[in-house]
């Protein structure tokens, strides 16, 4: 299986050096532990499953073994709110995630007032700046991917 095209972020270089930058700053904030690095991999995880993004979600599987994430909550993330083994903070990003990539399901609030005060519960202002972009930015490559579709595993070897 192979992609329709190259990625756009690569065949339009103020694109992919905006993206780059943006990725620095993410990474960064992962790296320094602003949000743990398992909640930041699980929310990219949930998005890219109801995007159905499999490039990204292949990677972001990756990410997350790497970040520390169990085999528990790797098999359950689909079905967080019915497993036990996500934090409170956890379930917060989840359930950000989710709305974010829903957010044209809905009529109205994009991410109603219950989901953000569940948030706000458990991370500060910079905190929950992080987790927006970081869903945001996968949402972004899920979109790309879906577009030229990409398969998963190719592109991220």
């Amino acid at each position: 299986m192979q992609a329709r095209m190259s990625n756009p972020a690569f065949l339009v270089p103020d694109a992919g050096a905006a993206i780059q930058a943006l990725m620095r700053a993410m990474r960064h904030d992962m790296d320094e532990g602003v949000v743990p690095a398992a909640t930041l991999t699980l929310a990219a995880m949930r998005g890219s499953q109801i995007n159905g993004g499999g490039a990204c979600l292949y990677a972001d599987a990756a990410e997350a073994r790497r970040a520390g994430v169990t085999d528990d909550q790797m098999t359950t993330v689909a079905a967080w709110r019915q497993s036990p083994f996500f934090t409170g903070a956890q379930r917060a990003a989840l359930a950000l995630a989710e709305a974010a990539a829903r957010m044209n399901d809905r009529s109205g609030d994009a991410i109603p007032d219950p989901i953000w005060d569940a948030l706000a519960e458990h991370y500060d202002e910079r905190q929950r700046a992080t987790l927006i972009l970081w869903i945001a930015t996968g949402n972004l490559f899920n979109t790309i991917n879906n577009i030229i579709k990409d398969p998963a595993g190719t592109a991220w070897e």
